[in-house]
């Protein structure tokens, strides 16, 4: 599979929450004043997008009970619902109808994010809608419908990054119609994977704070982090667990190689150089960043090639993207001690965080924050007790 790392490169995220049939035909008339009625084509599409997603699921239980249901997938689908089952048990994630139906959508993303940023800047272009605020990105159903939604902003200068996201969340807007459903674009990852994306995208409909995709993102993150921890702990083999101890490394290392680079690049485009200064300047540093991942390959990993379609078309865009992931996972982890290691606890701080202004925001994540991210989640392991309510 090896298209697999550079999705996660990528991550998968809130893609198109904007998909939410509801908020969209709420927001027309006010777009329409706000935003000119144009918007109201990209709306349709999410909409409509989204509707012939859940039209296409059906609930686990039958499709595990299909007996024209390919073996493997039976075993996918019922590794799911003790996964989904545990994030409501031991992560206190909601109990409701998300990842409890599946979907076969028939190609390789639910949807393809279209991300832009100015030619000297890692600031993303950003589009406001109601409801979810202002975001750096626009979701799109099919690959030619965003490569068209590409085309006119690389015609404004913007540098553009299109790509594949297995997975969004509608924050439980549709739980009503049986939430979000399981797919096939990712119900075959590797188990610690598929883990961490069940447990992300359910983060999502604990806390948001609309317009601060950062940290949206790092929060549902950190979840993801910590409980995948706890899964594999209490469920995986041995061997499931050495796998994904390498997938982590890997992951750790591209993080940390990426917020070096990105931090450069982002100096010196703030910097007072003249422009022709800074294109000859960011043509070294993006050249400093590839040789750096082909050392990492060659030093470290024995040749591993995972992220080589991410480095390959790195830009201005697909940095930005990539640090609404990562910028406060290690801060919303230390918050996670700090509330003892409690889920309730925790939840409800981020809670009380996401109401906030953003300047008050800010304020409130800032004793928590480390120029560092932690190279791995710092959470107490699973008790033995936990660990055998699932495995039961």
């Amino acid at each position: 599979m090896r298209w697999w790392p550079r999705r996660r490169a990528a991550r998968w995220g809130l893609a198109s929450v904007l998909s939410v049939a509801g908020v969209v035909l709420a927001g027309l008339g006010v777009l329409c004043v706000t935003s000119g009625c144009s918007s109201i084509d990209y709306l349709g599409q999410s909409a409509s997008g989204h509707v012939r997603l859940l039209a296409a699921a059906r609930p686990v239980k039958d499709a595990i009970a299909d007996p024209t249901t390919p073996e493997g997938l039976r075993k996918r689908l019922e590794l799911t619902q003790r996964m989904r089952e545990f994030a409501v048990t031991e992560l206190h994630e909601p109990d409701n109808g998300s990842y409890r139906s599946y979907a076969d959508l028939k190609r390789s993303a639910a949807v393809w994010n279209v991300v832009a940023a100015p030619e000297l800047s890692l600031r993303l272009e950003t589009w406001c809608f109601p409801i979810v605020g202002c975001v750096g990105y626009r979701g799109y159903y099919d690959l030619a419908g965003a490569n068209a939604a590409a085309e006119p902003l690389k015609a404004q200068g913007l540098e553009v990054d299109v790509y594949e996201v297995p997975a969004y969340s509608t924050l439980g807007w549709t739980n009503w119609i049986g939430g979000d459903p399981l797919l096939n674009t990712f119900v075959q990852w590797p188990e610690g994977e598929l883990a961490r994306l069940i447990f992300h995208e359910l983060a999502h409909q604990v806390a948001y704070a609309p317009g601060d995709t950062t940290f949206n993102e790092s929060f549902a993150t950190a979840v993801e982090r910590i409980g995948s921890q706890r899964w594999l702990e209490a469920n995986a083999s041995a061997e499931v667990r050495e796998k994904q101890a390498l997938t982590e490394a890997h992951r750790h290392d591209f993080h940390v190689l990426v917020r070096a680079w990105r931090a450069k690049l982002d100096a010196m485009y703030r910097s007072d150089l003249p422009d022709a200064e800074k294109r000859r300047r960011k043509a070294e540093l993006y050249a400093g960043m590839r040789a750096d991942y082909d050392a990492l390959k060659r030093d470290k990993w024995g040749g591993y090639k995972g992220y080589d379609r991410w480095f390959a078309s790195a830009n201005n865009a697909a940095l930005g993207a990539q640090a609404a992931y990562d910028d406060q996972v290690g801060a919303f982890e230390r918050l996670f001690v700090a509330e003892g290691s409690d889920f309730d606890r925790f939840y409800a701080e981020v809670r009380r965080m996401a109401a906030l202004t953003r300047p008050e925001r800010d304020a409130a994540m800032a004793p928590y924050r480390d120029p560092e991210p932690l190279p791995a989640p710092v959470v107490a392991p699973a008790t033995p007790a936990s660990a055998a309510s699932i495995s039961g």
